[in-house]
């Protein structure tokens, strides 16, 4: 009967986290930087945006004249992900206005359902982590009452053996 409940829990937190992006992604608008338009900052360096292609053209000239060799595809392959950062620097989100209850629901179901989703999938490991620790504490207990019960015996032991000593000593005095 576990089973199942985990299964409706995990589907459930799936759901409520799939519908709280949903709304929240519907109030989300993409689109390029209003500001700066044409122009690139990297830190102090700014150029112009279209300039940032120049470098995959320097790579895919220099690979073909090359027959391939690794340097070239090593600067092809940084001046594409130099024009993907680009792209992605320009971008910019804006999200419509929608009232506090609006929000709040969006934020609850996503965590809400993101939290029952992640409690499915790590609640055994978690049980078995615990279970190892506490069963490793249980080993460690028996190892140390063992440990006892031998000196004990030890101590026993001496003390017979003292004692055997004092009476021969006694006895030749």
């Amino acid at each position: 009967m576990r089973g199942k409940n985990e299964l409706l829990r995990f589907f459930g937190g799936l759901a409520m986290m799939a519908v709280g992006l949903f709304l929240l992604f519907n109030r989300v608008h993409v689109g390029s930087a209003g500001f700066g338009w044409g122009r690139l900052s990297f830190g102090f360096f700014s150029m112009p945006s279209g300039l940032v292609v120049v470098p995959l053209i320097i790579g895919v000239v220099w690979m073909f004249a090359t027959d391939g060799s690794f340097v070239s595809k090593i600067f092809t392959v940084i001046s594409v992900l130099f024009i993907i950062a680009a792209i992605i620097m320009n971008t910019s989100f804006w999200v419509d206005r929608m009232t506090m209850f609006d929000w709040l629901l969006m934020l609850i179901m996503i965590f809400a359902g993101g939290t029952m989703v992640a409690t499915v999938l790590f609640q055994d490991h978690l049980n078995v982590k615990n279970k190892e620790q506490n069963d490793a504490v249980e080993a460690y207990k028996k190892m140390a009452d063992a440990e006892t019960k031998r000196a004990d015996e030890l101590e026993k032991e001496l003390k017979a053996v003292k004692d055997s000593l004092k009476d021969k000593n006694s006895g030749q005095a």
